[in-house]
């Protein structure tokens, strides 16, 4: 089969277990507590796989390779010690955050905010941080993501096309499944996503002729590859600090990774889940320096765009190319999906009335939010 066939078979066979597990978590909704936030009782396994799928988006398949490609191994270097930092503070951020939920409860992070220090200006200054981080956040990976399927198929749809349908499919999936289907999707993204990262790197090895070419043929194309600050001078001390700064952060500055050391069923699973999420991070990392290697051997001086469609899509077995490109339909669709409802679980926090009322305007809200996220990706 061709490429094409290849990704309408994988693709419908993704399409059909989100559907199950949006309709699995439907049957499950009972109280707005459960739609909201799985009744709070997530294990460990699936602990780390939605926290590790929210965490590595489609930047992960986009971004790292040519991150690797364009700066070298500091890039590895940067990355894994950045993220091992931040699992000590997923523990101890947990650990504190968990305490404080017992004794305030918890309804969404802008809510605690708001009874953590007795204002609610607190908690609508979360809200808006939250709103103005995540709305362009979301909005880049939609357009990223809408790009390269516009170049793997360019008869098909047009960019907008693309981003309108993936923001459809965010609607209906989170409207239907909530806060459980969300987790059951990250499992299923986060599982694919190391499978396919690491079913591409050594792909790439095999392409290079093994792992000792790999790393001579890097060299031979630019030896700055091979050493800090890297061919661009990126990786320098004030770099290196401020990134871990912002890295090391993310559990505390993005709401969706925050409920989810929350919604965790015991701090023990919580920490045994900080700890997993650090291997995991490793285990996906490095084969996206493998990609980025080969990309500098075979791609030095070419754009982005067609680096990524040549490395992942057009020089990998038609059926490897069509999981890369689920894959990263799946890691978007995850992330940002994941993004999406954690701003309308923000929202719902700080609006008062029945539960009812509250429901109905958090789901209008979702959608609102879904269509300025459109409108930012075109």
């Amino acid at each position: 089969m061709n490429l094409r066939a290849w990704v309408y078979l994988l693709g419908g066979v993704y399409l059909a277990m989100l559907a199950l597990a949006a309709r699995a978590s439907w049957r499950r909704h009972r109280t707005s507590d459960e739609f909201m936030f799985a009744g709070r009782s997530l294990g460990v396994r699936l602990g780390v796989l939605t926290y590790a799928a929210a965490l590595f988006s489609a930047f992960t398949f986009q971004g790292m390779p040519d991150f690797f490609r364009l700066h070298g191994v500091g890039a590895w270097i940067f990355l894994a010690v950045s993220d091992g930092m931040m699992v000590l503070l997923i523990v101890a951020f947990g650990h504190a955050i968990r305490r404080r939920v017992r004794e305030l409860g918890f309804e969404g992070v802008a809510g605690l905010m708001s009874s953590a220090y007795g204002s609610r200006g607190a908690g609508w200054a979360m809200f808006a941080s939250s709103f103005i981080f995540l709305v362009p956040y979301v909005a880049i990976q939609i357009r990223g993501i809408s790009i390269f399927l516009r170049s793997a198929f360019p008869d098909l749809l047009t960019p907008a096309q693309w981003a309108a349908l993936i923001v459809l499919l965010m609607l209906a999936f989170s409207e239907i499944g909530g806060f459980r289907a969300i987790v059951f999707a990250d499992a299923i993204q986060g599982l694919s996503l190391l499978l396919i990262l690491w079913a591409i790197g050594l792909a790439c090895v095999r392409a290079a002729g093994g792992w000792t070419p790999l790393w001579d043929g890097m060299l031979a194309a630019d030896p700055a590859l091979g050493s800090v600050p890297g061919p661009k001078g990126l990786f320098t001390p004030q770099f290196l600090i401020a990134s871990a700064i912002a890295i090391v952060m993310i559990p505390v500055t993005q709401p969706q990774l925050t409920t989810r050391l929350v919604v965790m069923k015991s701090t023990a699973a919580m920490h045994r889940m900080a700890v997993a999420v650090g291997a995991f991070a490793m285990l996906v990392i490095f084969p996206t320096a493998l990609v980025g290697a080969l990309g500098a051997i075979r791609y030095a001086g070419v754009r982005t765009d067609q680096f990524l469609s040549g490395a992942l899509l057009h020089d990998r077995a038609p059926w490897l190319g069509a999981l890369a490109l689920v894959g990263l339909f799946a890691a978007g669709l995850s992330t940002t999906n994941a993004q999406l409802f954690a701003l309308g679980a923000e929202l719902r926090s700080m609006l008062r009335g029945s539960d009812r009322a509250v429901m109905a305007a958090t789901r209008a809200a979702i959608l609102a939010f879904a269509i300025i996220v459109f409108g930012f990706s075109v």
